[in-house]
């Protein structure tokens, strides 16, 4: 059996005003936002490129196991890209407010962006050079293809 990670509920209070941050500032596609059964409204966005997407919605946390997490509690999600510069000004150019680049050390993988949501989930943008010739997705099928 395999398992993909492909939806994290995030806590927001205020669902309309994370759905335009997401799609405006940060570019996320909306791939749903409607009421899925009565009194549950969905709003799911995907980044562009991720097979994994956030779900926002009021009710979603009925369905959850555990306490509710509060608005903002949420901190080091993390997003990857090829080249952290050109990701910075495409953000910026779209009114997000994004941390300069942090090069912990030159190897890759070591370069991190950082911006909050307007309820203040943290999220990290990690610079992954080597995806620009290596996508994930295909990473990860060569080694599936080599494992037993």
């Amino acid at each position: 059996m395999q398992y993909t990670l492909e939806v994290i509920p995030l806590p927001v209070s205020d669902i309309d005003r994370a759905r335009d941050f997401y799609r405006d500032k940060v570019g996320f596609h909306v791939d749903i936002d409607q009421e899925v059964m009565p009194g549950m409204r969905i709003v799911q966005l995907t980044p562009p490129g991720s097979g994994c997407s956030i779900a926002l919605g009021d009710s979603i946390w009925e369905a959850v196991r555990g306490p509710r997490p509060a608005p903002g509690s949420y901190q080091g999600l993390q997003l990857c890209v090829a080249d952290v510069d050109a990701a910075r000004a495409e953000l910026l150019e779209r009114g997000l407010e994004v941390s300069e680049p942090v090069r912990y050390t030159p190897d890759d993988g070591a370069t991190f962006l950082y911006f909050t949501d307007p309820d203040g989930n943290g999220w990290a943008i990690q610079e992954y050079r080597r995806r620009a010739t290596e996508p994930l997705h295909q990473v990860l099928a060569e080694l599936a293809r080599q494992t037993p």
